[in-house]
């Protein structure tokens, strides 16, 4: 294998000829032997404002310390080490306690604890587990992973790098959770008419929902029956997992899953024209029990409701097609529906209770339309704001894979101390 100049091959691939690699168990101490437990049934007792940590990070607060340092804490055991729902490696500084699910490292001279935290957040641990029925990395595992090791000066400097783009996606989660608690607010106003828009003072109503649609079921067909081809069809479950109240039919086509079926043979009411409301019948909790999305289909594309759904079709047009991807969220709706809904480890709304949750709702379709203009246009704000940072998020992982490998260097052209931390400016080169 041809290695270009400045580069050596090693057991971990490619990398420049000034890194070293080494074993973790050389790079830092395992201060496993301290961490300790505290049982479920004594948390209420030892409980206080210091963090309780796990394998994916806080768990409670409790009244004791065990460290009291800056340490790096990797997941030894629980999903995240295959699904990776979280971080796996992270930093902890300051007073702390550290049950037995994750280990504890203390980085050795030669390593910035920034760097080394990316490396260890950065590695697949599929190959390390040594789990069966629950995924574990055990300390005689992890300590023989290999670790690089750039010299300091450039490892604080890929540490910075990557603690910026941290930065700015942390910014970004804390703008959109302003931005959706403010929506949260304005929705409960403007949806209980406790807020009225300037130029409207007609009344409301209160309408059973028994009087504004007629309800029906949908069209079994389970998951393993779809595919790429056939007829749209909506599965409950895709209701569940929509972070949206709609769905576009014509703009999310492609997306949309299939059933090879003869329309011939499918119910009219659960072909789902433009502005029909599709329930889910049973949740887990109560919070999806109100789950439901409005059909935008002005194209009458054919569309089959399925399995564990409750189709809504309008009776009359007093309610706007926007105002029916808002008004279903209103505090008071979701009360109603955990009311009525009955089960134990599955809750559900059933179409004969359906009928007896009660709307209130402006007579005017125009104010109906405006509240729905103004909480779209939050919508589409949050919405613009998670797309950027999904942007950011898959930037970093493009970044970590370049720059903890070496593939990209980052010369040091000046420091200069920020904060007590050499804060490079650098640039970039292949």
């Amino acid at each position: 294998m041809a290695v270009k100049p400045g580069y050596k091959l090693t057991e971990v691939g490619v990398i420049p000829e000034d890194w070293e690699v080494l074993p973790l168990a050389a790079t830092v101490d395992f201060l496993d032997g301290q961490r300790r437990p505290v049982k479920d049934n004594d948390r209420a007792k030892v409980r206080g404002d210091i963090p309780y940590y796990g394998a994916s990070g806080i768990v409670d607060y409790v009244n004791n310390f065990i460290f009291d340092d800056t340490l790096i804490l990797l997941g030894e055991d629980g999903e995240n080490i295959i699904s990776r729902n979280c971080r796996l490696a992270f930093i902890i500084s300051g007073k702390a306690w550290v049950n037995n699910h994750a280990h504890v490292l203390k980085p050795r001279h030669g390593y910035d604890i920034g760097f080394l935290a990316e490396y260890l957040e950065s590695l697949e641990y599929e190959q390390y587990n040594t789990g069966t029925a629950q995924p574990k990395l055990n300390k005689q595992v992890c300590s023989k992973i290999p670790v690089l090791r750039p010299p300091l000066p450039e490892q604080t400097a890929i540490a910075t790098t990557l603690s910026d783009v941290d930065a700015l996606i942390s910014s970004l989660d804390a703008l959109i959770s302003k931005k959706k608690q403010i929506k949260q607010g304005a929705m409960q106003e403007l949806l209980s008419g406790k807020r009225r828009l300037p130029g409207f003072s007609g009344e409301w109503e209160v309408k059973r929902l028994g009087e504004l649609f007629t309800f029906s079921g949908g069209w079994p067909a389970s998951r393993d029956q779809l595919s790429e081809n056939g007829y749209c069809y909506l599965h409950y479950g895709d209701i569940h997992m929509s972070e949206k109240t709609y769905i576009d039919v014509h703009d999310e086509y492609l997306n949309i899953p299939k059933l090879a079926v003869q329309l011939n043979v499918v119910n009219k009411s659960t072909i789902l024209k433009d502005g029909d409301i599709v329930f889910v019948d049973a949740s887990e909790d109560d919070e999806g029990t109100s789950k439901h999305l409005v059909i935008t289909n002005p194209n009458d594309i054919p569309y089959v409701s399925g399995l564990h759904t409750i189709v809504a079709k309008s009776k009359t047009n007093r309610l706007d097609n926007m105002f029916k991807r808002h008004c279903f969220q209103s505090r008071k709706i979701k009360e109603q529906f955990s009311f009525f809904s009955v089960g134990t480890k599955v809750s559900g709304i059933s179409k004969s209770n359906i009928v007896k949750i009660e709307l209130h709702f402006p007579e005017s379709l125009g104010e109906q339309t405006a509240i729905a203009t103004i909480l779209s246009d939050m919508d589409a704000e949050i919405t613009a704001l998670e797309s950027c940072r999904k942007k950011n998020r898959a930037l970093k992982q493009g970044m970590m894979q370049e720059l903890l490998t070496g593939r990209i260097r980052l010369p040091i052209a000046k420091h200069h101390m920020v904060s007590g931390r050499t804060n490079p400016t650098m640039e970039m080169r292949q």
